[in-house]
């Protein structure tokens, strides 16, 4: 045991937890933490609004697969934060948030205090998986072993820490509690062994991969050569089978030919999604006795659609025991087989897998048909490894997520379920942060980027290589669409449009405005290699872009 106060309480916890980044701002409450940080060598990173804080350590985890980590002070700065936290909850992203609360003897029905609101554990405890308030310094280390340990156990979710201010300078006997290896969930043998059988009689089998399956791609990759079967991902599954695959469909499950597809299927195994209507913009298909899934989170196996099979547990382990139970059923079936039979049937496997991505090919393009120069533009200029930090933007939605092909685990970061607007600036900035090596591009609108444009200050202090895409429709396109076609007033949707390369070299970046889609591959390129953040500033409409450079040329 070591005397500390609740700051050092809390560092030395997140230390030995693994944690090396902090994103957060300091404030008249938290201050204690603060100087402890350098003695722990985490390393701090301030954005400038604390809702950014929360989508960068977003961005930071869901890039990464490690815990992000928020600090803020009380009161405003953490309920700032909590849109971020209700996207992490909603698409199973790891973050946990810290915040000071009222002081132990503080009264029960307050007095006024600095930055006192009625009850911030239970505003965070509506959007995140628990709230958690300790009362001594002692308890701290454990809180966070306890958070940490939530957060590595079945389906992960964002945790909220409280700690009273006045334990933060108080001195107390602390031991530091180390991380507990979480065991591995697995589905019971005779299940897996139900589903192996099934699979092995399917004519046409189809593959879907969800977030959850993220850890799982070389598994995933061998449960499809071994069927011969297609794959889809949904939005947060892009990426983890590899866009270029021979039996890759395609990411996104809105299209009709989608619908069909799933439809036609004898059995569909779908790995860690929740089969959401925010991916299926269509209504789900009919799975009814044909849906093998396999999911971490047992209380979710069933929501939205019973599935035939129902294998809960980690998609790595679960997947590992389906393939040898299937690999096992196919070595007594080929027995009864001939090798004409088998030619006959990858004939067929073959023309059904062309014809499946020719249709998806077809909607994705008809759908992304105003943005599809811009998305091959930033195609030819991202290299494999690359990763796209999206927001709830049409040039991303209709855009990218079919028709950009993307190659690894985690590679397309998109607020999917709660749908915020202003995710994708500092979800890049995490990702950046998380990954240093790899090419981090994002992908914006106008509208969104507004939300948190000030984050660009917090990706210039970091003198990161980040382009940044906004692709400008003039306003809030989706609404003003939706109330066209409600036959409604269109109002209040069209926004001024700033001169977003000014406004980005103002707080340290580069800026460039692009005429056309045709100049945007080459800045993109020289924006990977720059020493700041880069804004390339595009018009949606090319007649548009004209009619705005020429009248700013005129200023």
């Amino acid at each position: 045991m070591s005397a500390l106060t609740g700051g050092e309480a809390l560092v030395a916890g997140l230390a030995a937890h693994g944690v090396d980044t902090i994103f957060g701002i300091p404030g008249t409450h938290n201050l204690a933490a603060y100087a402890a940080m350098p003695s722990y060598g985490i390393k701090h990173i301030s954005p400038r609004h604390e809702q950014g804080a929360g989508y960068a350590a977003d961005g930071y985890a869901r890039s990464s697969g490690r815990p992000g980590v928020v600090l803020t002070t009380t009161g405003p700065a953490i309920l700032n934060a909590a849109a971020a936290a209700a996207q992490a909850y909603s698409d199973s992203i790891p973050v946990l948030f810290i915040s000071p609360g009222m002081p132990l003897a503080h009264p029960g029905r307050g007095n006024g205090l600095l930055h006192e609101i009625k009850d911030q554990g239970a505003a965070l405890a509506a959007v995140v998986a628990y709230s958690h308030r300790v009362t001594s310094v002692a308890e701290i280390p454990l809180a966070v072993a306890q958070a940490f340990a939530a957060m590595a156990t079945g389906r992960p979710r964002p945790v909220h820490l409280e700690i009273p201010l006045d334990l933060l300078d108080e001195v107390g006997q602390v031991t530091v509690v180390p991380p507990v290896a979480a065991g591995q969930l697995m589905a019971p043998t005779a299940q897996i062994q139900a589903a192996a059988a099934a699979l092995s009689e399917a004519q046409r089998p189809l593959l879907l991969v969800g977030g959850g399956a993220s850890r799982a791609a070389a598994q995933v990759k061998d449960l499809a050569q071994a069927l011969s079967a297609p794959v889809f991902a949904t939005t947060n599954g892009k990426g983890i089978f590899p866009e270029d695959h021979v039996l890759a469909v395609g990411a996104g499950v809105q299209h009709p030919s989608t619908l069909a597809a799933f439809n036609d299927a004898d059995a569909v195994v779908a790995i860690g999604t929740e089969l959401s209507p925010a991916d299926w913009w269509l209504g789900l298909p009919n799975l009814a006795g044909k849906l093998i899934r396999i999911d971490i989170d047992a209380t979710s196996i069933n929501t939205n659609a019973i599935p035939a099979h129902a294998l809960v547990g980690e998609s790595v382990a679960v997947l590992t025991a389906l393939l040898a139970n299937l690999s096992a059923t196919d070595t007594a079936t080929d027995a009864a087989t001939d090798e004409a039979t088998d030619d006959a049937a990858a004939s067929i496997a073959a023309q059904r897998m062309v014809a499946l991505r020719a249709d998806f090919e077809t909607d994705a393009q008809t759908e992304g048909g105003p943005w599809l120069e811009i998305v091959d533009a930033i195609a030819a200029a991202l290299p494999r490894d690359g990763i796209v930090a999206a927001d709830s933007a049409m040039a991303c939605y209709y855009g990218a997520l079919s028709n950009l092909p993307l190659h690894r685990p985690n590679a397309f970061l998109y607020p999917t379920g709660v749908g915020t607007l202003g995710y994708g600036l500092p979800a890049g900035i995490g990702a950046k942060v998380a990954n240093p090596e790899a090419p981090v591009l994002v992908l914006h609108g106008d509208g969104g980027i507004m939300f948190t444009i000030a984050e660009l200050a917090m990706a210039a202090e970091l003198r990161l290589a980040l382009p940044i895409v906004i692709v400008d429709n003039g306003g809030y396109g989706e609404i003003r669409n939706e109330m066209a076609d409600r036959g409604e007033p269109v109002h209040a949707v069209a926004l001024g449009s700033p001169d977003f390369p000014a406004l980005a070299r103002a707080l340290g970046c580069y800026g460039v405005a692009i005429a056309n889609a045709s100049e945007l591959g080459s800045a993109i390129k020289t924006a990977l290699d720059a020493d700041r953040p880069t804004v390339l500033h595009i018009y949606e409409d090319s007649r548009a872009a004209a009619d705005m450079l020429a009248a700013k040329e005129a200023l």
